[in-house]
Formats: C-alpha cells, structure tokens, sequence
C-alpha cells in the first residue's frame, strides 16, 4: 500500500537528546585590529563557542557549532537552551523545516543576530548527522566541486603584531602551504598601514596573494583615499573599508577601484546579505555559516552570490567553511585560523596554497577532552538512546 507524502512513515528517525553546550577557548595572546586601536572594542582574550549534540533514536549523532567574540557567548547559550525542546520528537532529516520551527520557537527575539545564531549550532549538527548517517562528508553530501580550496591566512597578520614578525609570519605562513597572506589595516596613522602593506608586498613579492582588512575603520573619504593608494600593491581584495551596513559606500568603491571589495561577514542573517548584493555593494562576498545561522541560510546566500556572479570568501570558522567552499560553483578563498584547532581531535591539512577538504564522514570533527575542560554550561534535553 502506498503512504501519502503528507504521512511520516512509521520508520522514520527521530531526535530524541540534545545537549548544548558553552566553551571559552582561551587565545594566546590578546589580539587587536583596528576596531581596538580605534578604541571602540577591547583586546580579545578569548572565543565563546556554542556547541550542539544530538542524538537519534536509531542511535545517529551530529555535532555542530556556533561562536561569539567579545560580547554574546552567554546570550547564544540561553536561547539555544531554550529552543532545543523543540527538536525532540522530530525527524532530523527534516532541517529546513527544523530551522523555521526553531525560529518561529524564538520570533519575538527576531530573526537574525544572537537569535539565529543559536539556530545555527542546531543545524550544522543536523547537516553532520544527515552527512555521518549517510556516509559522506558534508561536502560530498551538499554536492562537491572540488576536493581542496585556496586558503589564506590571517592570525599572523594583525595590528599588535610588529612589522619584523609581521614578514617571519608571514614566511612561515607561505612556508606551511598557505595561500594568501591577509594584512590588518585601519590604524589611525594611515601611513603605517601604507608601510606595512608595502614591506610585506616587497617581501613576499608581486605574486603571491596579498589582502588586507580595515575592519570597518574608515570613514568613506578615507577609504577612497586608501583604496586608491593600495591599488598599486596588486591586492586580491580590500576587505570592510567601511561600516558593514554602508551597503551604498561599498558599492561606490566596488565600482570605481579595479581592486575588488570585499565584505559581509558582520552580517547577521540571509536577509542582510540579499540587500548587499541587491547593492552590488561587494566583489567578494564573505558570509559566516554560524553567524547567519548556520548551513540552511549560508546555502540561500551562495545561491544569490553564485546568481550575482560574485566571488566567495566565508569568514572564519575554516573547519566547517571547507566544506561550504568546496561547493560554491567558482573557486572561492577559505580564512585560515588554527584558533578553533585546540577543541577538535582532527587537523585540517594544508598543501601547495590550498586547503584540503576532509574525506572523513560529516564535517569530519570530534570534540577534544580539552574542549570539555573549558565547557563551563551544559544542558540536557532528552533521553540518549
């Protein structure tokens, strides 16, 4: 006998635990880009990631993750524990129904922001579990183009870093296998940028793959000025010269520098990103699954992206951007940080510029002891089968 669409089947799967929790990774050294210099935020000290577990009744499991820098780990963590309720019961197959539900759980909190951002450690978990049960990495699972990325990297790059370590960073990067080497910029005297974007071009020389970063730090005069002056430097991108939102300022500097612009990974919500593109207002975009809320919305703005014929270059978060890269139709750029590497079993492997995509199934991660160590909340929901 045939079962209407519209009837769950008997056998279908069904989550029946969650578990959240709150993790601070502790960084090394406080790290500072223009937004400190400028006085508008504190040296950073540390990440709060959000961490999501679920579990099936057939005994599948997903593990996913969301983040915060600075201000907003212990908001995440509230509303995560608050909506989780929501997904006993339900079949994980189901993830973009499983993320309007949840959204719908949070509604009058709004729909982007801290509040999806919850979302998001639900549904990359949900993604994992759909990639593990059937035997495929994430990437494979959402439709591969390729099997490595181009990588770049930041961590050795920013603005408290002096500019003799700036170039031994910057070596040792390119000696590792990275790809592009990205430059914080921004600081109130603009003649040390200028300096420093010049010394380290003149180190690496003409062809490797330079960016830089202002961090929304200028004002549209300066950027204009600055993104003039740094077209001889034969950038890949300039990232964020101005407030994330100033979505008519960016296109204006899209339009009239053969530099490409980049920016969007403040944006809070696959609604925030559609008016940027509607804007032209970026050459590369640089959407972050987690703060968006997570894969479902990520995909909903790298089909726009992909429609506007815009490059790709997701913001942070490399384990799971991989993957994510790894599917977008052109060649896109993935940040690398080995920030996050400390709370996962597995490394990511880096070869000849590019980032090689794990083969492992799911997102290919497992939560280290370290990472239970620094887990400072957690919350069950559920039974574990």
């Amino acid at each position: 006998m045939n079962t209407s669409a519209s009837t769950p089947s008997s056998s279908a799967d069904s989550i029946t635990w969650v578990r959240v929790s709150s993790c601070y990774l502790p960084l090394a050294n406080p790290i500072s880009d223009a937004k400190v210099l400028t006085g508008r935020q504190k040296p950073m000290t540390e990440i709060a990631m959000l961490f999501a577990e679920i579990e099936t009744k057939d005994g599948h499991r997903g593990l996913g993750f969301s983040y915060s820098k600075r201000a907003g780990g212990p908001g995440q963590f509230a509303h995560a524990k608050e909506i989780a309720p929501a997904l006993i019961g339900e079949d994980p197959s189901d993830i973009s129904k499983l993320w309007t539900k949840l959204q719908w759980a949070g509604a009058s909190v709004g729909r982007s922001g801290m509040a999806v951002q919850a979302i998001g450690a639900f549904d990359v978990a949900l993604y994992d579990l759909k990639a593990r049960r059937a035997g495929l990495s994430l990437s494979k699972l959402l439709g591969s183009q390729r099997d490595s990325v181009r990588c770049y990297n930041t961590s050795g790059g920013f603005l408290h870093t002096p500019l003799e370590q700036l170039l031994v960073n910057a070596a040792a990067s390119r000696a590792r296998g990275i790809g592009g080497i990205k430059l914080k910029v921004g600081q109130p005297d603009q003649a040390l940028d200028i300096q420093r974007v010049e010394a380290v071009r003149k180190n690496l020389g003409d062809h490797t793959p330079l960016m830089v970063d202002a961090n929304q730090q200028w004002d549209r005069p300066t950027a204009q000025r600055m993104c003039r002056i740094f077209e001889q430097f034969n950038l890949v991108w300039i990232e964020e010269p101005l407030d994330a939102y100033d979505n008519e300022g960016h296109a204006a500097l899209a339009a009239q520098f053969d530099t490409p612009i980049a920016t969007g990974e403040m944006l809070t919500s696959a609604a925030e990103h559609a008016e940027l593109i509607r804007h032209r207002a970026a050459d590369y975009l640089m959407p972050d699954a987690p703060r968006v809320g997570g894969i479902t919305p990520f995909l909903r703005i790298a089909a726009q992206a992909e429609n506007a014929g815009l490059a790709l270059g997701p913001h942070f978060a490399m384990e799971l951007h991989v993957h994510l890269g790894a599917v977008y139709a052109t060649e896109p750029w993935v940040e690398h940080f080995d920030w996050l590497e400390p709370l996962f079993n597995e490394r990511l492997e880096i070869k000849d510029g590019r980032m090689l995509v794990p083969t492992r199934p799911g997102l290919g991660l497992s939560l280290s002891e370290q990472a239970r160590v620094w887990t400072r909340e957690v919350a069950e929901i559920g039974l574990r089968a």
